[in-house]
């Protein structure tokens, strides 16, 4: 596997930031940015002509991750030539989140099934449900193929958010990319670092992925009564608050983000399904736990490679972490760095969400509020 990097400021323009390894042979190029750069078509143009074979993917963000810094308003472009993998792209549109599921067995059709190894998903951050997406997904594809991806991210806007494969940045859509061959080895991990407090309640009302009542009483009264002053903020001071949730008869939970509230109703709209009978319990930060389990997520996914150095890894880590960890952002990058070494090609973004196995072995979910990696390494 060849790699080149390269990253757009308005500081310097383009410029790279690796070894030049790939060429105008790269099959792969992934593009991280803000939304306000993504749509400035001239930005792009002038790198497609650089990879002309190549096949693009890449989507709107909260945050850019380039080696181990982090940034806002710039654009970080991986190429990635496969020496012994082929891929395959596919894409489609959604209308509305209600149709997440299908979406995702879509995609999984659209799909060549015979030596696909790993499938790595990219998906508009608003207009989805990102549980039922994934359960689309691992329904439609055979129960050996590992999946890994995130939910595109608009700062802490939540305004709107962008996906492409192979064509323009557009809002509404979702891409996936398929890898195919024996010589690849593919490695991930998923972790969190936050702390519970307050009691655990019974979610008594949801639809979906929208939040009514816990223990019968209006889950966004209840929300404010914690947040306190930060209520005033919602849906972004949301971020700084997930809530954990967990089946009444399942120790392990998952984390949930807000991604809008609706007054009228008393409603929150979460990243992920909000099951009724759930038990649900509000989170908050633990700034060394956070770093740790950044730290965590990079050794699972260093092991699960057979502890070979990754020639790329992905990070995605959600929104929330880096509103919290502010000037300390980039130690969470540091952390990844340590672990998989110095040759390792580092790029990602912050997300809505993401999507990973908690640890390898385990199924597929949707996360929030974690740092979630994907390592890559091609077999000579």
């Amino acid at each position: 596997m060849k790699i080149e990097q390269k990253q757009w400021m308005a500081s310097n323009g383009w410029h790279p930031t690796s070894l030049a390894e790939a060429n105008t042979k790269a099959q792969l190029v992934i593009v991280f940015g803000s939304t306000s750069l993504l749509k400035e078509k001239s930005f792009l143009e002038e790198m497609r002509k650089a990879y002309p074979s190549a096949y693009w993917m890449g989507c709107s963000t909260a945050g850019e991750i380039c080696g181990v810094d982090v940034n806002d308003e710039s654009l970080v472009l991986t190429a990635v030539q496969l020496e012994h993998t082929d891929i395959q792209g596919v894409q489609t549109k959604i209308e509305k989140a209600e149709d997440s599921l299908f979406v995702g067995e879509k995609l999984a059709k659209m799909l060549k099934h015979e030596k696909l190894v790993h499938v790595f998903v990219l998906s508009d951050g608003l207009n989805i449900n990102g549980t039922d997406l994934v359960k689309g997904l691992t329904k439609g594809l055979p129960n050996y193929i590992t999946i890994t991806g995130g939910l595109s991210g608009d700062g802490a806007r939540f305004q709107e958010t962008l996906v492409f494969a192979d064509g323009v940045p557009e809002k509404n859509t979702v891409a996936a990319i398929g890898f195919y061959g024996s010589r690849l080895k593919i490695g991930y991990g998923s972790l969190g670092g936050w702390d519970s407090f307050g009691p655990e309640r019974v979610v008594t009302r949801s639809r979906g992925n929208v939040l009514y009542e816990m223990d019968g009483k209006s889950a966004l009264e209840l929300y404010k009564k914690y947040l306190g002053e930060h209520a005033q903020g919602l849906p972004a001071t949301g971020l700084l608050f997930p809530l954990s949730l967990r089946s009444q008869d399942h120790e392990t939970a998952v984390v949930r983000t807000i991604l809008s509230v609706n007054e009228k109703d008393q409603s929150m709209t979460f990243a992920g399904t909000i099951p009724e009978g759930a038990l649900a319990r509000l989170m908050k930060a633990n700034f060394d736990r956070l770093i740790d389990g950044a730290a965590g997520a990079a050794q699972a996914s260093y092991a699960a490679i057979g502890s070979n150095s990754p020639d790329l890894a992905i990070l995605i880590s959600c929104v929330g972490r880096k509103l919290i960890l502010k000037q300390r952002i980039e130690e969470e990058v540091e952390s990844v760095r340590n672990i998989l070494g110095q040759r390792t090609v580092l790029t990602g973004f912050y997300s809505y969400g993401e999507i990973s196995p908690f640890t390898p072995g385990a199924k597929c979910e949707l996360h929030n509020q974690t740092m979630t990696i994907t390592t890559f390494f091609e077999e000579s």
